[in-house]
């Protein structure tokens, strides 16, 4: 238990250069793009004189240096304080709060779901490497890794929303229902059904393919043969010996792929008109509104930071070995 919290503690510690740099690189990439909130405001209203221009500029702090907001924005995360969003005119971490579940829901789901199935499907595929079931499982896997989310989620949709009418369309529970507990449950349920589905298949293959490798190569190490010329039993080489130590680098990948999950929920968002990040992302751009992009950007970071974090214990629970060598380091 210590060791993992010295470990926690010190990937915390080593994430903050990270972290730091994050903000500063996409303040100044901010800064650089054409426009801000006020212009985009003015636009909706149809025009504004020079008065009214420097009186919102001032408001919103935009009359000041690059360099002055800045660290004023860093101070105001030392703070917890994610800031004022422009347009929609009100605190940021409060939009964020309505929005982050709804991505937690489709990002956690399609996850779980993928690393389970794809690392099963992967053991079932190099159980036997150059079988028929290998060979089938490898061409689906590469072919389905092959295929643009957003794609896939187009063709969910209309084969099973709209054709068959299976399940929703669009959204993340039924506008209005007035349902609660467990029926509302069930109803975000069916409506994550497709856009779950369209988001762990992509990543279901890339976890099937890295473990049917990872068993492939193990199969040919001297302990597995070791195991074999014993007479142990072939569900157990496979499950004790092989499997286990092919997982490793699959639980890495799980961790390396938490922003490109992130980044697939926002495509998938997009098509199902979810209420998550990716529409809150869009809304953003659309108003210009470079403090609400920022809180949802250092957010997304602290989020990838943290499931890297988790996979690290995961990581240590797999192998101690090395648990010990970081602490000790």
């Amino acid at each position: 238990m210590n060791r993992a919290l010295r470990l926690v503690g010190r990937r915390a510690i080593s994430s903050i250069p990270v972290l730091l740099i994050v903000v500063v690189g996409t303040f100044f990439l901010l800064e650089s793009a054409s426009g801000d909130a006020v212009d985009a405001y003015l636009v909706s209203i149809g025009g504004g004189d020079a008065a009214l221009v420097a009186q919102l500029r001032q408001s919103y702090g935009l009359d000041q240096s690059a360099l002055s907001r800045l660290w004023l924005y860093l101070g105001s995360l030392l703070r917890f304080d994610l800031g004022w969003s422009v347009g929609f005119n009100r605190p940021i971490a409060g939009l964020i709060l309505e929005r982050l579940p709804n991505t937690l829901y489709l990002m956690g789901s399609a996850t779980a779901l993928s690393f389970v199935f794809g690392t099963l499907l992967g053991i079932v595929a190099g159980a036997k490497p150059g079988s028929l079931r290998d060979r089938v499982l490898s061409i689906g896997s590469l072919a389905l890794y092959a295929v643009p989310s957003f794609w896939l989620g187009l063709v969910l949709s209309i084969t099973f929303a709209v054709q068959l009418r299976w399940f929703p369309t669009s959204g993340i529970e039924t506008i209005a229902s007035g349902k609660e507990g467990l029926d509302r449950a069930l109803d975000i349920a069916r409506h994550l059904v497709l856009p779950v589905s369209a988001l762990a298949l992509i990543y279901l293959a890339l976890f099937l393919r890295l473990m049917r490798a990872g068993m492939a190569e193990i199969w040919r190490l001297d302990f597995v043969r070791a195991a074999r010329a014993k007479g142990l039993a072939p569900s157990r080489i496979v499950l004790r010996h092989v499997a286990r130590n092919a997982l490793l680098p699959v639980v890495t990948m799980l961790g390396l792929q938490a922003a490109s999950m992130l980044g697939g929920s926002v495509v998938i968002e997009s098509v199902f008109a979810i209420p998550g990040f990716g529409r809150l992302a869009q809304e953003a751009v659309g108003l210009r509104d470079a403090p609400l992009l920022m809180g949802i950007i250092v957010v997304s970071a602290l989020l990838v930071i943290c499931v890297n974090i988790v996979i690290d214990l995961i990581y240590v629970l797999l192998d101690p070995r090395v648990g010990a060598s970081e602490v000790s380091s």
